[in-house]
């Protein structure tokens, strides 16, 4: 059975060298359509059309929420990234300045950790720090696609039971259906007895009218369909792929019908079970709503 795939998840992956330790998170949860949301440092900014590309060709619905991380590697400092030349060239301005040595200026160390002294990164021609970014989002979307088919098992298990209860209900239906007619027919013969000791009776508009009313009441033909739907969703939800819409469609035709046969009948075992025949549904409907 391929596993319906769930819109809830989260992925990690990370992705390293001697300079850098990089880390991607990607988290997703239910939306209608499909939603991307980054959060990164700006030097990444140029691969981020690539990214969306990447989710979107994997995963078809979702909010995902992308987070990606950039630090310097164990036994590394931001000093490291210091460039040299920089420093020199501010220190001989400085000096050329004040008319003083170089040897006269105090500074202090840590003043030259901004970003104005730091080594420049050029992402588009350094290809280590995009290489291992797409390594780790690679890691991130499949750790992701994991995560989502877990999900996906656990809802489809769940929708499972919900119709399998659905269906015990709608047996007790089905067993009661070759009766409604009886009952019906039953209840309008003691009331036709009740009126024709004060009024006439005309048989024959009284027959056409049993039979018309004997009709409308027969619940049949939404059994018929109920046992269709039923097949088609369990035919759906063992079949995997995006079945999320296709559900709530479902969903809303087995209401319907259940719907119909609740108000064909006035027995009371009957209208218990359409409860919890709704009761049911309303759950599977819930469990849906989180499957791509």
């Amino acid at each position: 059975m391929t596993t319906l795939q769930s819109m809830t998840g989260f992925g990690r992956g990370e992705a390293g060298n001697d300079d850098f330790h990089l880390v991607v998170e990607i988290k997703s949860v239910n939306h209608r359509y499909k939603d991307l949301r980054f959060r990164m440092p700006s030097s990444f900014n140029s691969l981020e059309q690539e990214l969306r590309q990447s989710i979107g060709e994997k995963f078809r619905r979702g909010s995902f929420d992308i987070s990606i991380h950039l630090k310097r590697a164990e036994g590394k400092s931001k000093f490291d990234e210091i460039d040299n030349n920089k420093v020199e060239q501010f220190i001989k301005k400085i000096s050329s300045i004040n008319g003083v040595s170089s040897s006269q200026i105090q500074i202090d160390p840590t003043a030259f950790l901004r970003s104005e002294f730091l080594k420049d990164q050029d992402l588009e021609a350094d290809p280590v720090l995009p290489s291992l970014l797409k390594e780790a989002f690679a890691l991130a979307m499949q750790d992701l696609e994991k995560s989502r088919n877990q999900e996906g098992e656990k809802l489809t298990k769940i929708m499972q039971a919900h119709l399998e209860e659905y269906l015990k209900q709608f047996k007790i239906i089905e067993g009661k259906a070759d009766n409604f007619k009886a009952i019906i027919e039953e209840r309008l013969k003691k009331k036709i007895a009740e009126i024709s000791k004060e009024i006439t009776i005309d048989e024959p508009r009284y027959l056409q009218e049993v039979i018309y009313y004997l009709e409308k009441m027969d619940v049949h033909e939404e059994i018929n369909r109920v046992k269709s739907h039923a097949q088609k969703f369990d035919k759906l939800i063992s079949s995997g792929g995006e079945a999320g819409r296709q559900i709530d469609f479902l969903v809303q035709e087995l209401g319907r019908e259940t719907n119909t046969m609740g108000s064909k009948s006035s027995i009371e075992e009957i209208s218990q079970a359409v409860v919890q025949m709704k009761l049911q549904l309303e759950k599977i409907r819930e469990q849906g709503l989180n499957l791509e």
